[in-house]
């Protein structure tokens, strides 16, 4: 195995997520290594998880910075110090700045509670029952200037039974988070997972329009 893919994940919260790679890369060989955990509230639980499993953790308040500028330039200073071939949003709770997205184009990821492109932004899970879908997910996406938009990678799927509320539709997506979120990781690391244009590419072959499929 060469070099390992060194990986930045920025949090913002509870880093679930973040503790699915971690436990992914503790049960596997893939060439992936968590290089630093970086948050924008010195508050989030990540933090701790990650201090845990020995990755270094950095904390940068976007209240200190007088723009979203001022703090996304401080931000890829951050990260830049561990040379990133990857950088992972795991409930990274800020819009990006055009610049930071074009500087890390193509080694960005990010994934949704819902499957993109329907339910872009908040509260996907009410959004989903009010609409009265048959299917729910999450999705891993590289990450553009568009919100919530980019080459989907791959998406997990759930059905919708007459009994869920948000509260259990977020129960199960998250599940299927912490499954799919490690996938994308360690496709990229192994080098099979690239951007190329405006399309994902396994393998070199370009992925459907909806990423891999996965259901659950």
């Amino acid at each position: 195995m060469g070099a390992p893919c060194n990986v930045v994940v920025l949090i913002s919260g509870s880093g679930s997520n973040l503790q699915a790679m971690i436990d992914s890369l503790a049960a596997g060989d893939t060439p992936a290594r968590i290089s630093a955990v970086i948050s924008n509230r010195a508050d989030a639980y990540g933090l701790t998880r990650a201090a845990q499993a020995g990755i270094p953790t950095a904390v940068l308040d976007h209240k200190g910075f007088a723009d979203r500028e001022a703090f996304d330039s401080a931000l890829i200073q951050a990260i830049d110090a561990y040379a990133p071939n990857l950088v992972i949003l795991a409930g990274f709770m800020r819009i990006l700045t055009p610049g930071f997205v074009r500087h890390y184009q193509g080694r960005l990821l990010n994934i949704h509670p819902s499957l993109l492109p329907k339910y872009k932004g908040l509260d996907t899970h009410t959004r989903v029952l009010e609409a009265g879908d048959a299917e729910h997910g999450c999705s891993v996406h590289f990450v553009t200037e568009e919100l919530d938009g980019g080459a989907l990678v791959v998406q997990a799927v759930t059905a919708v039974t007459p009994g869920d509320t948000a509260q259990s539709l977020a129960m199960r997506v998250h599940q299927l988070e912490h499954r799919i979120y490690p996938l994308a990781m360690r496709w990229f690391a192994e080098g099979r997972l690239q951007l190329d244009g405006d399309s994902a590419m396994l393998d070199g072959v370009p992925l459907p329009a909806c990423g891999t499929l996965i259901r659950a």
